[in-house]
């Protein structure tokens, strides 16, 4: 796999960077993949739905809105996306349980962590573009 940096480097004009600084929380640190897309405010029914289905090495994009009022994913969710073949998750916004999470077998990047749980209304979109950070 080559470093992001260099990746950058080779294609400078026609990609974009994201101004949002993450922080890694699963047990694989370095992950990619197809994506998938899901747009959940403080509402994780559709992410934890589409973490149901097979990932076959996908990486899942959440939109959240950034909001780190609530947790969009926990340990089971992340357990979940691992035992269903899926490489990581990108979260715009908070997760919970993160030592367990750093133990498990997925790539888990989000802005931080919240012990509350989100709402499950199932509000949302998945497979639609979202943009954030830049």
């Amino acid at each position: 796999m080559r470093a992001t940096t260099d990746l950058y480097d080779d294609h400078e004009g026609e990609v974009q960077t994201c101004a949002v600084q993450f922080r890694d929380f699963g047990g694989r640190r370095k992950y990619f993949g197809p994506v998938r897309t899901v747009q959940c405010d403080r509402d994780n029914q559709l992410f934890r739905a589409l973490l149901d289905e097979a990932g076959d090495g996908a990486v899942v994009i959440v939109d959240g809105g950034g909001s780190t009022e609530t947790a969009l994913m926990g340990d089971i969710i992340a357990a979940k996306g691992a035992k269903n073949g899926w490489a990581g998750v990108v979260i715009f916004g908070a997760i919970r349980d993160s030592v367990e999470i750093g133990n498990i077998d997925i790539g888990a990047k989000a802005l931080g962590v919240n012990p509350a749980k989100s709402a499950k209304t199932g509000a949302g979109s998945v497979d639609m573009p979202v943009e954030f950070g830049g």
